[in-house]
């Protein structure tokens, strides 16, 4: 077995007492980002709705003002009778729109923490993993040595 092998070999008895923690906190950050993807969809959506019901509006009362007919004033009139019931709409789209964002705010912080929480371990495990590497190749030198010392001393004596 050449030292390649051993040191391969060590590393597969290393045993880390936290991974289970690193695994559960790995899933726990990749389930809160698609929430926040999620989130930031949802958000994208309403604001296009939001955007595309002003231009409505906008391209409406931009017609409505270029018309010179006699039915300019009853257009004018139906569009400012409906007028609230557009306001209503873009008020609950500008509310929905800020619980998003207070949401997305939220969730952003949360991914933060977990993935911080997470780097913390990996930095702990990576420590763990040098040390009991360290701690094999001081046990491997032992070995050598008192292997060593070993042949020295039957070979001393045997030439006595």
């Amino acid at each position: 077995m050449g030292i390649a092998d051993e040191a391969e070999t060590a590393m597969k008895r290393f045993e880390w007492r936290l991974q289970k923690v690193l695994d559960v906190k790995t899933k726990e950050e990749q389930f809160k980002r698609m929430e926040l993807f999620r989130l930031s969809e949802m958000l994208a959506i309403k604001r296009s709705e939001l955007l595309m019901r002003r231009r409505i509006l906008q391209e409406i009362a931009a017609e409505i003002a270029r018309d010179r007919s006699r039915g300019r004033l009853e257009a004018q009139e139906f569009f400012l009778r409906n007028a609230d019931v557009d306001d209503q709409i873009i008020r609950t789209l500008h509310g929905e729109i800020e619980k998003l964002e207070t949401q997305r705010t939220q969730k952003t912080a949360e991914v933060l923490a977990v993935k911080r929480f997470k780097e913390g371990l990996e930095k702990l495990r990576t420590e763990a993993k040098v040390r009991f590497i360290e701690e094999q190749e001081r046990i491997e030198q032992k070995e050598m040595d008192d292997g060593t010392t070993i042949a020295f001393a039957r070979n001393g004596s045997i030439g006595l």
